[in-house]
């Protein structure tokens, strides 16, 4: 009998595992790691470009976790209030809202202990300025373009942009402490590489919008309108890489990347103006990820190895 009942338990114990294990899975699939990652670097960036010498390993490692933790929390709010939308959406009806793996009130809790654990770490590892202009990015991002802009209008993503080009700014003022116009100039890039990327998904993902309900660009202007403006803002963000080059913020290295990786992201906006194959669309998506992680990476690099 005792064999039998020990048998019996080590036989319900993978089973139990295997259901932790996918619970955990979820709930890291809330915080949208792939997105999380791309802020983190250009956070790191930030940090690393600011500072006039080494960065104290303690303060890198302790500002990289805050933001990524709230960061994270951002995500699953966004995943919270749009799970009605996720489940009308191919692109995100696998998500565990939509999907029934977890429940409302289970995400929230794991937004608010997430997020406030990396605010505390911020303020109490980091500086004020960084908490809380951390804490400004989650509400423009989670309360202001989740919840006001993104169903409201068509320039969601221009206006609600500015929440997700804040990340090299906290890096800069967790290393700094304040905001200078260089931490402004990495803010603007982002801000102007924003809308042709997320507008190159919107182009070959119209008909899930539409479905959903979501006002993007494509749905209520037309796909031709949407091309123009990702050439016409694909042409905004090259001038802007090219500020910190004039402001001899970086050097020659970084202003050959800025010219290169720019020069090749108009290629793509101008072959999507003319065409309107949905495959190019997508990977003029998939390129403007790698061209801010190149650019990013450039920037680095000039401070690093160039001067």
């Amino acid at each position: 009998m005792i064999e039998s009942a020990r048998l019996s338990a080590e036989s319900v114990s993978p089973s139990r595992s295997a259901q932790l294990l996918a619970r955990a899975r979820a709930f890291l699939a809330l915080t949208k790691p792939r997105v999380v990652a791309l802020i983190v670097f250009t956070a790191v960036i930030g940090m690393l470009v600011a500072a006039p010498a080494p960065v104290a390993p303690g303060l890198l490692v302790a500002a990289t976790v805050g933001i990524a933790l709230v960061a994270g929390a951002a995500a699953a709010v966004n995943c919270l209030v749009e799970r009605g939308i996720d489940a009308r959406m191919r692109r995100t009806a696998w998500r565990p809202l939509p999907r029934g793996e977890l429940s409302a009130p289970e995400t929230l809790v794991f937004a608010g202990l997430v997020g406030g654990l990396g605010l505390w770490i911020l303020g109490q590892y980091v500086n004020a300025l960084t908490m809380w202009l951390t804490l400004a990015t989650f509400v423009g991002y989670a309360i202001v373009y989740t919840v006001i802009l993104k169903p409201l209008t068509p320039q969601n993503i221009v206006i609600g942009g500015a929440s997700g080009a804040m990340p090299p700014v906290l890096g800069w003022t967790a290393v700094a402490g304040e905001v200078t116009t260089e931490a402004m100039l990495l803010f603007l890039i982002i801000f102007a590489w924003t809308p042709p990327h997320f507008w190159s998904l919107a182009l070959y993902r119209t008909e899930d919008y539409a479905r959903a309900g979501v006002p993007m660009l494509p749905v209520t202007h037309g796909k031709r309108y949407t091309r123009l403006q990702v050439l016409l803002y694909t042409l905004i963000l090259f001038a802007v890489s090219l500020l910190p080059f004039a402001i001899r913020m970086s050097g020659a290295l970084y202003l050959v990347a800025a010219v290169l990786l720019g020069a090749v992201y108009i290629g793509y906006a101008v072959r999507l103006l003319r065409s309107e194959d949905e495959r190019l669309a997508q990977s003029a998506f998939r390129y403007s990820i790698a061209y801010l992680a190149l650019l990013f990476a450039a920037l680095l690099a000039d401070r690093y190895f160039a001067r």
